[in-house]
């Protein structure tokens, strides 16, 4: 059973940093490239940012230059620190994970709520 749990949500003022995790399991994570998407109230879920398997990373436009994605291979982990936070960027965060070959295989996960404001 594939599971994709994201943690590090939460309620920060604007200008400040949050840590996402996405913990994966029942998966052979490293085959997998993996991603942040966002999707805010009233909005289409957007691609915030990808690391493929082979740690290839690409961003939107909106993020570049605020954002990082990195990935722990041991640790069946993707992360996204984001610094510098607007509001616009309040919104729930899925992670995702896609086969590299077989792309049908794709996963979410749940979500987890970023709120930006004073």
């Amino acid at each position: 059973q594939v599971q994709l749990v994201e943690s590090g949500g939460g309620l920060v003022q604007p200008g400040g940093s949050l840590r996402l995790s996405c913990a994966a399991s029942g998966i052979i994570f490293s085959f997998y490239n993996m991603a942040w998407y966002r999707q805010a109230p009233g909005k289409q879920r957007e691609l915030v940012a990808v690391i493929t398997s082979a740690g290839s990373t690409n961003y939107a436009d909106s993020v570049k230059g605020r954002f990082t994605i990195s990935r722990d291979n041991a640790e069946n982990t993707v992360y996204l620190q984001m610094n510098s936070l607007k509001p616009e960027d309040a919104a729930i965060y899925h992670c995702n994970a896609r086969n590299r070959d077989y792309l049908d295989y794709n996963y979410w996960g749940q979500g987890t709520q970023v709120t930006v404001s004073s």
